[in-house]
């Protein structure tokens, strides 16, 4: 296995004992999988003496891999097991074919030490995931059964999701477990799993001309680990060693600015003082018909400005002193990459970026939407329009609007934004193979209405503006009124025009008085940001890639940085967000970052030097920790604080109605990382816990329940939350269960 070898160890040497020992569980045996000698499984043979052997094709998931079996075999397909994974056999005319999967990154970098309190860690390598987590058991079997597979093969193709990260899947499975056919593979490149497509990808297959993703890819994962292994460990060991309290507490180079820009936000909002202001409005009639109009100073800071103009307005009646009506389109949207499809969800739905992401996966597995890790907003002729409309239409709910779009010109909106890798994110027509869940449906609904609007024509609509006088006053209103729907018909109920029409007046028309009146105001600050405002401040300053965003903000909130659907720092945010601005101010900075994914981009053109990228980082760092380790104590003790303030409001449930002495709260396992309910009074007896859902967002009530005095929460998985006991034997469930029973007899 090779390593990725950073900078010489000696030269950054911080805390490193003489006794830190190689990490027995990477070392202390065989680091590449050895052969399993009896097993019952089916095993490739293959004649050596044969020019002609197998082409073995790698895949980055297993529904993948199904569906390329199936998309160009000729003849019926073999399913066979090789310890215990499944893989495909079949042929294309003459040519013979195995299709396997890796089920993600099956290789994983990791450090070489065994005691996790040592920092810094650069000597870096690559490793069979099943030795670095102690849960990725499926690696081993996954590893051994490429590698068995590959024997014989004489052709290899590397089928993974055509981005950096799939890439980087590809080429490590190639180079270690098929024995170094990296760079003699032939590269499938697809954005749907459609028979069509695949079978030209795998016609259109060639060599890489270079393997500069790949290497991008690599880099930025070493570059990543480097980064968060080292914080990580300087934050939790500096609280671990002045505190004796063991927390992971988690730091990195797109977690750092990304946290940083919620503390920013909530500081500006904790610091802002409101300005009250008056608004003064006017209610008006004309021949029956009222029209309610703002005064034209939108704000008046005085309130005997406000009481100057109700007097002398009051009881007079206005002229309309101008009067314009003008017309104005509004083209469709430009169709969805994946940063679009998240917002979008978030405000149609409120899923989570990081739950669209993992719903919009399932659907392009399923072969119903092309691939949806893009940053394209751009639909190619070449994807073919009228076929994905016909498919479209053959469902009863858009066949009227696909046929109107058929009897026109087909041509979509596009957007600025392209990706070399893939199009924008569109519907493949085809139908279901089984039936969806309701999230699926409901995200599926919404990228094909996105997709039928591209093709619509512009809305036209008609603003009226108007301008009534009263004596030296002036007040405004605004009418709006769509006169043709355009692509909002296509798109359905995800937009809603708002119209507010106003009646037809001229200039010089009289309005009599109704009432004036004004309200006080207070000035109002910058909204928090939520889950979709924060991915979208993270692609305007280009932190992170379009795959890792939401998981990013996933993290903080896994952390316990973050918290609530309006997103606040915790204690915990703030210190470790307080900390790196003093000691490792360049982890928070944009700029870092930034510069960071620039460089990245430039090594998958060929343009930059990996090693000058590594050495330079590793400067940058090690200085960093340099000056977190001699401040360790001072970082040990703001962080135990904050700790137990944050695990304090957090994590409280409610008092424990077992032993009345201690409180219920939420804790997540070490060993299995599932959340759980359990009573701080644990050390003295009390063995009260309840399990609690593993998705979603958790929020406490006040209110305990009223069947067995357990406390009651909401999870929200999706749009809307539900209501929950954490008790599992609450006598009020097992009564509702009971009533469900009594009706289904009944029935």
């Amino acid at each position: 296995m090779h390593g990725v070898s950073f900078v010489d160890l000696k030269a950054y040497q911080i805390i490193k004992p003489a006794s830190v020992r190689r990490n027995s569980r990477l070392f202390n045996r065989e680091r590449e999988p050895r052969d399993i000698q009896g097993s019952e499984d089916w095993v490739l043979v293959i004649d050596s003496s044969k020019k002609a052997g197998h082409t073995l094709v790698v895949c980055e998931k297993p529904d993948a891999a199904k569906r390329i079996a199936e998309a160009l075999a000729q003849e019926a397909i073999q399913v066979v097991s090789v310890e215990g994974v499944t893989a495909f056999r079949f042929k294309n005319g003459t040519e013979s074919f195995v299709v396997c999967a890796a089920q993600g990154h099956i290789y994983a970098i990791s450090d070489t030490i065994q005691e996790r309190s040592v920092y810094p860690v650069f000597d870096i390598e690559w490793f069979p995931n099943h030795l670095v987590e102690k849960d990725a058991e499926y690696a081993r079997r996954r590893i051994e059964s490429i590698r068995r597979l590959s024997e014989g093969a004489q052709k290899f193709v590397n089928a993974c999701d055509y981005d950096i990260e799939g890439e980087t899947i590809g080429y490590n499975v190639l180079r270690y477990a098929c024995a170094g056919q990296q760079n003699s593979a032939l590269r499938a490149k697809f954005s749907t799993l459609t028979k069509d497509e695949l079978v030209r990808s795998f016609r259109e297959a060639k060599v890489a001309a270079n393997g500069n993703l790949a290497i991008a890819g690599r880099t930025r994962h070493a570059v990543d680990f480097a980064w968060g292994v080292n914080l990580s460990r300087a934050l939790s060991q500096a609280l671990m060693n002045t505190r004796g309290r063991y927390r992971t507490i988690s730091m990195g180079r797109v977690q750092g600015p990304t946290l940083s820009y919620v503390v920013d936000r909530d500081v500006e909002i904790g610091t802002f003082v409101p300005r009250p202001y008056w608004a003064v409005k006017g209610t008006f009639d004309h021949a029956g018909v009222r029209v309610e109009a703002n005064y034209s100073k939108d704000i008046l800071w005085n309130k005997s400005e406000a009481d100057a103009v109700r007097t002398e307005c009051d009881n007079r009646d206005g002229v309309v002193s101008r009067a314009s009506v003008e017309t104005s389109t509004d083209p469709p949207p430009p169709p969805f990459n994946v940063g679009d499809l998240q917002k979008e969800a978030y405000r149609v739905f409120r899923f989570s970026p990081s739950r669209t992401l993992q719903i919009a996966e399932r659907l392009y597995l399923g072969a119903l939407i092309s691939y949806p890790r893009t940053g394209s907003q751009k639909l190619p002729p070449s994807i073919g329009y009228r076929k994905i409309l016909n498919g479209i239409a053959k469902i009863s709910q858009y066949s009227g609007d696909v046929g109107e779009l058929l009897a026109g010109d087909l041509t979509p909106r596009e957007g600025t934004q392209a990706d070399s890798a893939h199009p924008a994110i569109y519907p493949t027509g085809e139908s279901p193979r089984r039936q969806l869940q309701s999230w699926e449906a409901q995200l599926l609904e919404l990228i094909i209405r996105r997709f039928l609007s591209v093709f619509g024509k512009p809305v036209l609509m008609e603003r009226a503006n108007l301008t009534i006088s009263v004596g030296d006053h002036d007040f405004v209103s605004i009418g709006r009124r769509t006169l043709k729907e355009g692509w909002m018909k296509y798109y359905g109920k995800y937009v809603k025009p708002e119209d507010s029409r106003l009646p037809p007046l001229k200039e010089g028309d009289e309005l009599k008085m109704i009432a004036i009146d004004y309200a006080e105001r207070l000035q109002r600050h910058l909204p928090r940001y939520n889950q979709s405002t924060l991915l979208e401040k993270m692609e305007r300053e280009k932190l992170g890639t379009k795959a890792t965003r939401a998981e990013i903000i996933t993290t903080l909130i896994n952390r316990g940085y973050l918290v609530g659907e309006s997103l606040e720092a915790t204690d915990l945010g703030f210190t470790v967000i307080e900390t790196m601005k003093k000691h490792s101010p360049s982890v928070i900075s944009t700029k870092l970052t930034r510069d960071t994914e620039e460089r990245l981009e430039a090594i998958e053109m060929g343009k930059e030097d990996v090693t000058r990228l590594n050495r330079e980082t590793l400067e940058v760092l090690s200085e960093s920790l340099m000056a977190m380790k001699a401040n360790e104590v001072s970082i040990g003790i703001n962080l135990d604080q904050s700790v137990l303030a944050t695990l304090s409001t957090q994590n409280t449930l409610g008092p424990c109605p077992v032993c009345e002495a201690g409180k219920l709260i939420m804790i997540r396992s070490r060993t299995t990382h599932k959340r759980f309910v359990g009573c701080t009074n644990y050390r003295n007896g009390c063995r009260a816990s309840a399990p609690l859902p593993q998705r979603g967002v958790i929020k406490t009530t006040s209110a305990p329940c009223r069947y067995c005095a357990w406390p009651i929460i909401y999870v929200r998985t999706g749009r809307m939350p539900w209501r929950l006991c954490v008790n599992v034997s609450c006598p009020g469930k097992a009564g509702r269960r009971n009533e469900v029973q009594t009706v289904q007899k009944r029935r």
